[in-house]
């Protein structure tokens, strides 16, 4: 099932169920007409999970022409608008190791004598993946309240100079869940989105030198696309083994595939969930795959440039970025 949220003709976000021939049922609608709880906004889509994601299939056989909405007539939002949580990975070696030497390379350049800088940055071990990235997931909490989706326009931080887009896929956790083993770690994902943190480099280059998480290089308003649909568990037999494409206005930057991560998705579910509860909403982005960003080859994005993120089974996620 592909699971969008829609703005109505009455400026109401909706949740809705995106069927064949582009049309979207009317959750809300839907599940207020058969007396049941009302599943009004995607969290509590997802709070019901599989008693109310049956409830909707079977609605879906019986929906009159009123609950349905043509796809051309609204306009989609992120289908979590709000996610209860954003937890971001980051999970591949070599766009670690490649992020690793942009952010040298940037942080060299703004010294007299960049050469010598980068010399010094290699004798002090600065290259290196800590040891702690190989034997632990690792994330850092992102805001959830700067949640765009699909064709909305990222507005660029009026001091960042350098942006850039991060492909990657993303778990949506179903909930409530806590002390998951790698054994029990899927039973608690509900579906699956693709997720962009839209990223000032020279802004975040410059923040980590403290060794700290990312904080205006990562935060800002419309910072984290989502979308352009939640696609159930069910529907993605393995999550480590689909297509992913990254283009910058049409030009295909990237093909690769979502495997391939230091830690699997069982594994990384699992250590988040240690000692903490997962709840209902919680998305978990797995990380940039590698050369999934310009940051990797210090390729950056101007005003106006399209960024589309294809994710197999699961849709296109485009976003222009323009000037603030």
């Amino acid at each position: 099932m592909k699971l969008v949220t829609f703005l109505d003709g009455q400026g109401r976000a909706r949740p809705g169920v995106l069927a064949d021939g582009d049309l979207i049922l009317d959750i809300a609608a839907a599940t207020a007409r058969d007396g049941g709880p009302v599943l009004d906004d995607m969290i509590a889509v997802i709070a019901a999970g599989r008693i109310g994601l049956n409830r909707i299939a079977d609605l879906l056989q019986s929906a009159p022409e009123a609950e349905w909405r043509a796809r051309e007539t609204v306009r989609l939002l992120s289908p979590l608008p709000r996610p209860t949580q954003i937890r971001d990975c980051g999970n591949y070696e070599r766009h670690v190791s490649q992020a690793i030497a942009a952010a040298m390379e940037l942080r060299a350049r703004a010294t007299a004598d960049p050469a010598a800088t980068l010399a010094g940055f290699r004798a002090a071990g600065l290259y290196n993946i800590p040891q702690v990235w190989y034997d632990q997931p690792l994330y850092y909490k992102g805001n959830p309240m700067s949640v765009i989706g699909p064709d909305a326009d990222v507005i660029r931080p009026s001091a960042a100079k350098l942006m850039d887009y991060e492909l990657e896929l993303a778990v949506v956790i179903g909930g409530p869940a806590k002390n998951l083993t790698p054994e029990t770690a899927l039973d608690a994902v509900f579906g699956y989105t693709i997720f962009n943190d839209f990223s000032a480099r020279d802004l975040q280059s410059r923040e980590t030198q403290f060794r700290f998480g990312p904080a205006k290089g990562k935060d800002f308003d419309t910072g984290n696309a989502i979308g352009p649909c939640i696609v159930t568990a069910d529907e993605i037999a393995d999550p480590e083994n689909l297509t992913m494409i990254a283009r910058v206005n049409g030009e295909e930057r990237v093909r690769t595939t979502s495997g391939g991560g230091q830690h699997s998705i069982r594994d990384t579910i699992a250590y988040i969930s240690r000692d903490e509860t997962l709840h209902p909403g919680d998305l978990i982005a797995l990380g940039t795959v590698p050369d999934g960003c310009g940051y990797e080859s210090l390729t950056f994005l101007d005003d106006g440039d399209v960024v589309e993120l294809e994710v197999e089974g699961i849709g296109v996620l485009r976003n222009r970025l323009i000037g603030g």
